[in-house]
């Protein structure tokens, strides 16, 4: 299955602005990754039967890959393990601009598809964590571990995948948003499992409200 992506990536010479694809990788696709091309070990990933990788191309040029993603379906969430940009793509000389917004909105887009309200839980370094905040609406949970919850996923599956002019995410240039996370402690899980159930009943709650407002518009409508 391919997902196209509207208005994705930046060329940070010309600004001219390209659609792109997001298709998953498999085992018979390891050809296409070659490992001195890549800071972590993309072969590995694929091979991992409990992770789900892809792979952003350009929608003109499928088979140069601009970034990877490497996810796992954690049953109530999305767990993403590792982004990153290609060689050419990365520090003040990067080609395009937003390689990982495009794989963070993909990974929010699975777990709503899922069921899962579009949780998505990662780490992030130190040093990225106030960027993270700041252009992908995520929520800083303890130390390293942060997470995108229901809206902040709703904004950026929007910006790629509505077909809307809302303006691609840019990360600054001389930064480059890589994600590798380390798994996290039973202990945390636990702690994130029952916070993630508040915010989702929170929801459930907001949206009964909607329904029961339209409803009863409706009702006002008809009389």
């Amino acid at each position: 299955m391919i997902d196209k992506l509207t208005n994705s990536i930046e060329n940070t010479s010309t600004g001219e602005v390209f659609d792109t694809e997001i298709v998953r990788l498999t085992i018979n696709d390891l050809k296409q990754i070659k490992k001195t091309d890549w800071e972590f070990d993309w072969i590995k990933e694929i091979k991992d039967k409990e992770k789900e990788v892809y792979k952003l191309t350009t929608v003109n040029n499928p088979t140069i890959i601009q970034g990877l993603l490497s996810i796992e379906d954690k049953q109530d969430h999305i767990f993403m393990h590792l982004i990153e940009s290609a060689k050419f793509n990365k520090s003040k000389n990067k080609v395009y601009f937003g390689i990982p917004g495009n794989l963070v909105a993909y990974a929010c887009k699975v777990s709503v598809d899922k069921g899962y309200q579009g949780f998505l839980a990662f780490d992030a370094k130190s040093a990225l964590i106030k960027h993270y905040q700041e252009t992908l609406y995520a929520t800083h949970f303890r130390g390293l571990r942060m997470f995108i919850e229901t809206n902040a996923a709703i904004r950026l599956i929007s910006k790629y995948f509505k077909h809307k002019t809302m303006g691609l995410i840019k990360e600054p240039k001389n930064v480059d948003f890589t994600v590798k996370s380390e798994p996290w402690t039973s202990e945390e899980l636990k702690d994130f499992r029952k916070l993630m159930a508040e915010l989702k009943a929170k929801n459930s709650g907001k949206s009964l409200l909607k329904n029961k407002s339209k409803s009863s518009k409706k009702k006002k409508v008809i009389a």
